[in-house]
């Protein structure tokens, strides 16, 4: 029954992040959703300043946190270790639906692209990034991060084995497609307001400090494969890398 009742919570968990990661393409890209990044009453801009730079930064933290192998080691003390990465995929989706609910809107235009073309072009870029996403995560093991196979192997009777290190795919010239992928998703647009630029920003930065941190457990969990990986292949931009493995971040 307690496998049972895992296997049922990370299926949930699952869907419930599968929601959130659909909401957050109708946030961005200002699609169908009911409350987007632009849309809503608006406050003074040092209120809505502060409300979102307080919602961005307490899904920071939480990823940052709760991502640590020192967490993990605590953490797993009290929540079954089959189900450890499906509560931090439900943690971290429903920070994400925080965010929506109480994004404040900035609506001062920083860029409008009125040629057509232009705009096209932008809402081609968008799509890709948010492709590239989802791609990366199939090149790795995309059940196995978003905590499924944990909870399907506890089910099954199965030991739980570490998914084995590939580069395949992107994954051959940038170390993270992933979050490549949603810078792109979160910088292209034909219609800049402040508020989509806050939001752009502040994830950017974020994610430049978080692969850091990811890096260097990585280094730590995989070795000598991983630093010889780094020699070869940029973080972020790809074909960026000098002869002999020179890093260029």
């Amino acid at each position: 029954m307690n496998k049972l009742l895992s296997f049922i919570y990370g299926v949930v968990a699952y869907l419930v992040f599968l929601v959130s990661v659909v909401y957050a393409i109708g946030f961005m890209g200002n699609i169908i959703v009911p409350k987007s990044i632009d849309s809503g009453p608006e406050s003074g801009f040092a209120q809505s300043l502060i409300v979102n730079l307080v919602l961005l930064g307490l899904f920071a933290v939480q990823h940052t946190i709760m991502a640590r192998p020192a967490f993990k080691r605590w953490w797993t003390k009290i929540v079954p270790e089959p189900v450890e990465r499906s509560t931090f995929v439900l943690v971290s989706s429903l920070l994400l639906f925080l965010i929506f609910w109480q994004w404040r809107p900035m609506t001062g235009v920083i860029w409008n692209v009125q040629n057509p073309a232009a705009s096209y072009f932008l809402w081609g870029v968008f799509w890709l990034g948010w492709a590239t996403v989802l791609l990366s995560t199939y090149l790795i093991n995309h059940f196995d991060l978003f905590g499924l196979r944990q909870v399907w192997l506890h089910m099954a009777g199965k030991e739980y084995e570490h998914v084995k290190f590939q580069t395949t795919g992107l994954y051959k010239h940038l170390r993270h497609p992933i979050m490549l992928g949603f810078i792109i998703a979160f910088w292209a647009t034909p219609h800049m307001t402040a508020g989509h630029l806050l939001f752009a920003a502040a994830t950017t930065a974020y994610i430049l400090i978080g692969v850091r941190f990811e890096e260097h457990d990585l280094v730590h969990f995989l070795g000598k494969d991983y630093e010889d990986y780094r020699r070869r292949v940029p973080m972020l931009v790809p074909f960026t890398k000098k002869r002999g493995g020179g890093a260029e971040e």
